[in-house]
């Protein structure tokens, strides 16, 4: 196979977000001690990305079209919240999807990054506080790469590879405008900024009959104002899942559970809420109070609040001059290649762009292959069995929302993918390990398991209640590695 080589000495970096995936780049691209100038501009006042939480004040002064399709909006605008401090300063926020009672989903060893565990004393399942202080604390190495309250407004290069990429920034505090060149750029911004809220019949006009009874995940703090209303909860995620339970404590009657495909979390014949097909109307409020239409046909009406737990789009605006461009309809991230690398250019790469995954070690992963092309240690497929990857996988997989979807065992692969792709670089004298540089995480027989078994280990913990705190491992829920393993080989005996 042919391979590529970049082609030009890539010396100055620049990182847009100092979330999960930005700060772990920042890390290996400095273990590669080959790069002369690393920037992370964030715009937040604070690392750590969608896990710095939103009071919920301000998710209410704000809200997302209905239907929302567009992902080539322009950059999100902040909002304005004071400091609390005397001299009546204010900050730049931007909202988060984090929500007051959320515990994450994915049992804390196996959401780790390699070189950093969570405290021992954290519940199994750390509350999203315990990741912001945990991310805090694994950026505080590298903080002064960062530049905080710096919104990256403009990204382009002249359209080869040798042309610089000329970044643009704004500072949110002083409204000024910079302008400076990189040899290579890294997206670590996510996928969490603009909301997903399909177009079906009947929603516009619904909308704008009753404002406010639509909302997005986005924006849902706590089931408190939900309280003895009558609830629609669409979309089987972890989110969806997981507001769907905290509403249905305080919902008039059951929570309509609203699903298009069975969750991968919990199973919908069990009988904790009323679990319905998808919304296919929004029935015509001349005609109907309030009212939706089943795609089994069954019609619900006097609703009083319907949550779409229905994703993001894929959105990078400071990229709209990109030709060919990476965003159409925003379901998936086109010229990609292996989910990283712009193919027509690979010193662009989009860290954790894969849905399904467990995005911290994934994100080490990822910036160990590109830290070690943009050094040299690795070369790249020649550009066209890079779009033969691409064309191959979206015809396997499909266009849209699935191309980036990576049910286990696919994401398991794909970590070890990226595992055995860094181990391939030349060693160079002066990095750690003999030459061969930072390592990412290679996922064993244990990791595979803990990550096959991840929904069960989350409905384990939600049934322990208001105990669930005192659970501190997945052993001391019932979940044993070695147990299970003896069992499995007595069961082969047998």
């Amino acid at each position: 196979m042919p391979r590529m080589t970049i082609s030009k000495q890539i010396r100055r970096i620049a990182i847009i977000g100092a979330g999960p995936s930005g700060l772990c780049a920042v890390k290996y691209l400095l273990s590669e001690k080959y790069f002369t100038k690393i920037d992370v501009f964030e715009k937040r006042g604070s690392v750590g990305g969608v896990w710095n939480y939103t009071p919920p004040a301000l998710k209410q002064s704000t809200s997302a079209p209905v239907p929302q399709l567009d992902p080539n909006g322009p950059s999100d605008e902040p909002i304005w919240h004071p400091t609390g401090d005397t001299n009546g300063l204010q900050e730049p926020v931007f909202i988060s999807p984090i929500y007051s009672t959320l515990d994450t989903n994915i049992p804390k060893e196996l959401m780790a990054y390699g070189d950093k565990p969570f405290p021992p004393d954290a519940q199994v399942l750390p509350k999203y506080s315990t990741v912001k202080k945990y991310l805090d604390e694994y950026a505080e190495e590298v903080k002064d790469y960062i530049h905080l309250h710096t919104q990256v407004v403009n990204v382009k290069s002249g359209g080869s590879e040798a042309d610089p990429w000329v970044v643009t920034t704004k500072n949110l505090r002083t409204g000024v405008d910079k302008t400076d060149t990189y040899d290579a750029v890294v997206v670590a911004t996510g996928h969490y900024d603009v909301p997903y809220t399909p177009d079906i019949p009947g929603i516009k006009l619904w909308d704008e009959a009753y404002p406010g009874v639509i909302s997005h995940s986005k924006f849902y703090d706590s089931p408190e104002p939900f309280r003895e209303k009558k609830v629609i909860v669409v979309g089987s995620s972890a989110s969806g899942v997981d507001i769907g339970n905290q509403i249905n404590k305080l919902s008039k009657g059951k929570v309509l559970a609203s699903q298009r495909t069975e969750s991968f979390l919990f199973p919908s014949n069990a009988a904790d809420k009323d679990y319905v097909s998808e919304i296919v109307e929004f029935l015509p409020p001349t005609e109907y109070k309030r009212a939706v239409r089943f795609a089994d046909g069954k019609i619900e009406d006097e609703i009083d609040a319907i949550v779409f737990c229905t994703g993001y789009l894929y959105s990078f605006p400071f990229l709209s001059s990109l030709n060919p461009p990476i965003i159409t309809d925003g379901r998936r991230v086109l010229n990609n290649y292996q989910h990283l690398f712009y193919i027509q250019n690979p010193t662009l790469v989009f860290p954790v762009l894969p849905q399904r995954v467990i995005p911290f070690p994934l994100s080490e992963n990822q910036a160990a292959v590109f830290a070690r092309v943009w050094s040299g240690r690795l070369t790249l497929p020649d550009t066209a069995d890079m779009k033969a990857w691409e064309d191959t996988t979206a015809t396997q997989k499909g266009n849209g929302t699935a191309f980036h979807l990576l049910h286990f065992p696919l994401d398991a692969d794909y970590m070890n993918l990226l595992y055995e792709w860094a181990t391939k670089a030349k060693p160079r004298h002066g990095l750690i390990d003999h030459g061969n540089g930072k390592q990412g995480n290679y996922w064993g027989e244990k990791e595979k398991w803990m990550r096959q078994l991840f929904p069960v280990i989350r409905n384990t913990f939600v049934e322990k209640g208001g105990e669930r705190h005192k659970f501190k491992t997945i052993e001391q829920l019932g979940y044993d590695f070695e147990e299970s393993r003896k069992e499995k080989v007595q069961t082969l005996v047998d």
